[in-house]
C-alpha cells in the first residue's frame, strides 16, 4: 500500500512499524492477492499497527468505477467553485472547504491516470 500522507508518500508492508500520520488528498495504492487497484482518498488521518492499516478520511472512491468524463467535470466544476470563491467575499473557512474539493477532484484524475 501507497498512502499519500504529509510527510510524503510511505509504503506500508506487512509488519510495518506503527505509525499514524496525517492522511493528504492523494491518490492511494492498494496491493493484495496480486491486484493492485487506485483510490482517490481526501484528508484524514491513517494508523498502522502490525499487518492493520486503518484510514479515516471524510472522502475515498474506488477509480476503477468512476468515468473519465466524470472525474474531468468534477475537477472542472470544484476549480470553477474556487475561482469563483475567491472572487467573491467568503471567508477562509469556505475557501479552505473549496480547496480541499479541488484537491480531491484532482486526487481522482492523479488516480485515474495511474490506474490505467
Amino acid at each position: 500500500m501507497v498512502v499519500p500522507t504529509a510527510n510524503g508518500k510511505i509504503d506500508v508492508l506487512p509488519n510495518h512499524v506503527p505509525i499514524i500520520d496525517k492522511l493528504v488528498a492523494g491518490d492511494l495504492k492498494v496491493q493484495k492477492e496480486g491486484k493492485t487497484e487506485f483510490l482517490a482518498v481526501n484528508s484524514g488521518f491513517i494508523e498502522v499497527y502490525s499487518d492493520k492499516v486503518s484510514i479515516l478520511t471524510d472522502e475515498a472512491i474506488k477509480i476503477g468505477d468512476q468515468d473519465d468524463s466524470a472525474i474531468e467535470e468534477a475537477v472542472q466544476r470544484a476549480q470553477d467553485a474556487l475561482n469563483e470563491g475567491k472572487k467573491s467575499n467568503l471567508d477562509h473557512a469556505a475557501i479552505q472547504k473549496l480547496e480541499a474539493a479541488a484537491r480531491f477532484a484532482l486526487a481522482q484524475q492523479i488516480a485515474k491516470g495511474k490506474s490505467k
